[in-house]
């Protein structure tokens, strides 16, 4: 079957796709650069108690400019890479800069964003080995805390949906192969699931989607992106192959760049315009 690129035109509410291995539609300048004079959403950390791991455990929240308790949110749980934490979105990708940036052109649905530390384990720092085998094992462990810690926690002190209509589920890199796994794998927790630059911890195309019409069925959006440069591209065109083979809706994003967060950022940029709106699938795959 042909390979298709399937890249994303995002112009003015995100209405159209476009299908070409000529463009490519970046965020515009500046738009990860604090802006005067906007609302802003607010960064907060809680911490909550793992059972999976034993521990207590650390997460970054933003919520939305005009957050109030009074109305209910969709959730994005967006994932770091193997060498970041917590803080790493906010620290190497300005994201909360980005999210603010997009809710003052009013380009993105209010959702609460939380970014965790996929790493589960009781020393959960990058620090020392990142590849050690523990560290890396941990990365796996994470999906039970996740599910069963993470998420049910959130739902409870936070006044968001309950259901995986309002659920996403996104990551760079590691966090992007976690994303994949863990969105496919449960399918009836995550509509929305996007790996950027995914890592090889991504499971088989088989392992990763055993049950193509049930993906087919359930998910709103499927994202893949990878910077046209990037060593592991590879991970993302077989998952992407897959995919197409067995009709499986999904977006494939091809950009311009490397495995860095100037790829992230703007994968970020696009991604979050998707979610919680309104989806016509079936252009996906054309």
């Amino acid at each position: 079957m042909k390979k298709i690129t399937l890249l994303a035109l995002f112009i003015l509410g995100i209405s159209q796709f476009v299908h070409s291995q000529d463009i490519i539609q970046q965020a515009p300048e500046g738009f990860d650069e604090e802006q005067v004079s906007i609302e802003r959403g607010t960064v907060d950390t809680v911490v909550y108690n793992s059972e999976t791991v034993g521990t207590e455990r650390e997460a970054i929240i933003y919520t939305p400019p005009g957050f109030t308790e009074s109305k209910k949110y969709p959730v994005l749980y967006l994932l770091h890479g193997i060498g970041g934490d917590q803080y790493a979105w906010l620290k190497n990708g300005n994201a909360n800069v980005v999210l603010d940036n997009l809710y003052a052109d009013g380009k993105i649905e209010p959702m609460i964003v939380v970014m965790p530390n996929g790493r589960a384990m009781k020393d959960d720092r990058a620090t020392g080995d990142i590849f050690a085998p523990d560290k890396v094992k941990a990365f796996a462990t994470f999906e039970q805390d996740l599910l069963n810690n993470l998420v049910p926690f959130i739902e409870e002190k936070y006044p968001v949906y309950t259901d995986s209509e309002h659920r996403a589920l996104a990551g760079l890199s590691m966090g992007g192969g976690q994303s994949l796994n863990f969105g496919l794998g449960n399918l009836n927790t995550f509509d929305w699931v996007g790996g950027f630059s995914s890592a090889p911890n991504t499971s088989e195309p088989e392992q990763l989607l055993s049950d193509p019409q049930q993906a087919k069925e359930k998910l709103k959006v499927l994202w893949i992106s990878c910077g046209d440069e990037d060593g592991l591209m590879r991970i993302s065109k077989r998952t992407h192959q897959y995919l197409e083979e067995h009709d499986v809706p999904h977006i494939f994003y091809v950009e311009p760049g490397g495995h860095d967060f100037e790829v992230w950022k703007n994968d970020l940029y696009i991604f979050s315009q998707l979610l919680f709106k309104p989806v016509d699938r079936s252009i996906f795959n054309k």
